[in-house]
């Protein structure tokens, strides 16, 4: 178990003793290395446990509270959050990110994509860094067997786990930029894995995320997410977002960073 979904677990704990509320505070960026993380929860009182109760319905997908989606029915192919209640995208979340380090480990940066969303109601320009998907590859034991072999596609991979992302992404990273009434138009990207640097110095045009039919024999558990975790000043400021125009293309010119040194 990675300390990352150790803490999810945690926080799961935390939730089902009654706390509502938390603040992750990792101690390093890196996004190989999952940081430590320290909950801060809060006692919720009666009056909250009865009216999550009472609202934990299944609804839209932007809508609704908590942290999560309106489930489906196709659970083999969909990783599925469920709205209504606080922390409802924990488990899921965790899921995902150990099948993420799992194929990581199986197949290296071959099998990673980084993931950006843009929020057009709030900037059309804007594209936010706000994590990696992992996917099976040929030539392993250890996956592609639920999807009796089949490799999912890049697309795939972020199809599957859209709302999960999306979710992530406009409750945990960015609220001001991507929930409330921008979160009807959001866009997921596509960009090789690890090309972060690459991503920033103009160098890679972005691939949009279209609207995907999963193959028949595609199986959620072929593919995971590795969320990016805000430190320090990112927590305020937002972390790592780049300008492209509507086709994902760079709008300035290529530049070299350090070329002087």
């Amino acid at each position: 178990m990675t300390l990352f979904s150790l803490a999810l677990f945690l926080h799961g704990a935390l939730l089902f003793m009654g706390a509502s509320s938390f603040v992750l505070s990792p101690r390093s960026s890196s996004n190989t290395d999952i940081p430590s993380v320290v909950f801060f929860a809060k006692k919720r009182s009666s009056k909250q446990k009865i009216n999550n109760n009472n609202n934990n319905r299944s609804s839209s997908s932007g809508g609704g509270g908590g942290f999560g989606s309106a489930p489906t029915n196709n659970h083999n192919q969909i990783r599925t959050v469920v709205s209504g209640f606080s922390g409802s995208g924990t488990k899921p979340l965790r899921v995902a990110a150990s099948i993420f380090d799992k194929l990581q480990k199986d197949f290296g940066v071959d099998c990673i994509h980084d993931v950006y969303v843009r929020s057009p109601l709030n900037d059309e320009t804007l594209f936010w860094f706000v994590g990696k998907v992992a996917r099976c590859l040929e030539g392993s034991n250890h996956c592609c067997q639920q999807g009796a072999g089949l490799v999912p596609t890049p697309q795939e991979a972020v199809a599957s786990q859209k709302r999960l992302i999306l979710e992530y992404a406009k409750r945990e990273l960015r609220p001001q930029n991507m929930g409330g009434p921008y979160e009807k138009a959001l866009e997921l990207w596509l960009a090789p894995g690890n090309s972060e640097m690459d991503v920033v110095q103009n160098k890679v045009t972005l691939e949009k995320v279209e609207s995907t039919t999963l193959r028949d024999g595609f199986h959620v558990s072929d593919v995971g997410f590795n969320p990016e975790i805000y430190v320090g000043d990112e927590v305020t400021k937002g972390g790592l977002r780049v300008t492209r125009d509507e086709q994902g293309r760079p709008m300035k010119p290529v530049f070299e960073i350090n070329e002087s040194a």
